[in-house]
């Protein structure tokens, strides 16, 4: 049974609130583009809250804990994947607690090599002074 819009948007602002330890400490090196992109937390994707998720590159990042089962992930990770486009990188919170620069090191890279999932926009400047103004 799919849960409905507005209880995933309590649940994941709940979530936001209430933040596992190893999401805490993450989330103080994600947070304002300190890696160079933007990240949401707890962010709805297609019927599920995820941990992280970078909309530049379409990258979804998991911390999982002990209550995760890596079949059943694999299989919502490659759902995700072909209904949206989106990759799916996970650590586990030992990795988060005890290695956090191997972890950073290795997103860091994963978001070096996805392509931008949009070109970056830009305001033109005018050819020349007569562009800038209205026609005489």
């Amino acid at each position: 049974m799919k849960t409905d819009r507005p209880t995933m948007l309590a649940r994941a602002a709940r979530m936001r609130r209430e933040p596992t330890e190893p999401e805490r400490r993450l989330w103080q090196h994600l947070r304002a583009s300190q890696l160079g992109y933007k990240f949401r937390r707890q962010a709805t994707l297609d019927g599920r809250i995820v941990d992280f998720f970078c909309p530049q590159k379409g990258l979804v990042l998991e911390i999982d804990g002990d209550t995760h089962r890596p079949e059943l992930d694999a299989i919502s990770d490659r759902e995700l994947n072909a209904t949206k486009g989106f990759s799916t990188l996970r650590f586990s919170n030992k990795d988060v607690m005890t290695n956090r620069d191997g972890v950073l090191t290795s997103l860091r890279t994963q978001l070096d090599v996805l392509p931008d999932r949009w070109q970056a926009s830009t305001t033109p400047s005018p050819s020349s002074e007569e562009e800038g103004r209205g026609a005489k």
